[in-house]
């Protein structure tokens, strides 16, 4: 069974509701018509219901177990932009302008998650980054005891015997520039979790670098190596090593010469980048050279399940990241 086959299947046996604000984008109607034969979750798409239904109809796709909902035309408008208002009138928030923010289909679909009207929302197909997650951090809010929000992506190589069966965990590769050594031992620690949680294995974290194992001296590699010491006094119990390169991380013969006391190279499944070009640039080439299932950005940190999407994702890359929410969310 694949990663993803598995996550529905999760998903199933406690159905959450789902918020897609990007409605009218083609690949969110596919990925909806796609959710609906598998029904693992409840979906609301928010935008103009006539709209929805043209594009839908036009295309044959099936949206009919699917709940639309108008900001303007909603019951919950003025609840919602009151809430909203309310939130953010310390922040110089003023209640016309709540009103004129509440009707954006991502800052309404988060108002629903603040409200527990719906259980997580998935968006980035046709937003930014920032776009999605500047709303989540002013309604939804951080996490208790988070440090820093970042992001994890999962992906499922085909016919791989590295990782667990082809399955790894990469980070981050959708938010943070350039973390310093505390922030990326706040990461690494996230992306374990994120690991174990999606997976049910125990994440082998690696943190990569050019140098394995102090066979480089240079500031970058310092800030991986001190990182890791981090990450290791912060979390004991997880398994967390390095710097060491890639090969050494995942390739058992190399990991014998080049780190042979370590109990993640060779082994890891969590593979943590320096910073944001990297880890970027990583998951992309082996996204399209390895053909390569991607799922993410999965958002790390964030008080409700809020997932990003690259502007590149397929509907079915959808799919698997709402099934990732719902887990999330359970």
């Amino acid at each position: 069974m694949s990663f993803i086959d598995d996550i529905k299947l999760r998903a199933k046996k406690d159905i959450k509701t789902i918020v897609l604000p990007e409605a009218t984008d083609i690949r969110t109607l596919k990925a909806v018509d796609i959710i609906s034969k598998d029904e693992f979750c409840k979906i609301v798409l928010i935008g103009n219901k006539e709209e929805i239904a043209k594009i839908a109809n036009e295309n044959e796709f099936d949206i009919s177990k699917v709940t639309i909902i108008e900001p303007s035309n909603s019951e919950k408008y003025t609840e919602y932009a009151n809430g909203f208002y309310e939130l953010r009138k310390h922040k110089g928030m003023t209640e016309e302008k709540a009103k004129e923010l509440l009707l954006d289909p991502v800052f309404f679909g988060m108002m629903m998650l603040k409200q527990n009207d719906a259980d997580g929302l998935v968006s980035g197909a046709a937003h930014s980054t920032a776009d999605t997650l500047r709303p989540a951090l002013q309604i939804i809010k951080t996490a208790p005891d988070t440090k820093i929000v970042s992001t994890f992506s999962i992906l499922d190589v085909p016919n791989c015997e590295y990782g667990e069966n082809g399955v790894l965990g990469f980070a981050d590769c959708g938010l943070n520039q350039n973390p310093n050594a505390e922030e990326l031992s706040e990461i690494a620690i996230s992306s374990a979790k994120s690991f174990e949680q999606l997976t049910g294995k125990e994440a082998k974290v690696a943190m990569l670098s050019y140098s394995t194992m102090g066979s480089a001296k240079a500031e970058e590699v310092d800030k991986v190596r001190t990182a890791t010491e981090f990450a290791k006094t912060k979390a004991p119990e997880l398994l967390i090593d390095g710097e060491m390169q890639l090969d050494a991380a995942i390739v058992p013969s190399i990991a014998k010469l080049k780190a042979p006391e370590s109990k993640v190279a060779g082994n890891a499944n969590t593979l943590v980048f320096p910073e944001l070009e990297a880890g970027n640039i990583g998951y992309k080439l082996v996204e399209r050279l390895a053909k390569a299932e991607a799922y993410g950005p999965i958002c790390q940190g964030i008080a409700k399940p809020v997932n990003d999407l690259s502007r590149g994702c397929k509907a079915e890359d959808i799919v698997g990241v709402v099934a990732i929410t719902c887990v999330q969310a359970q």
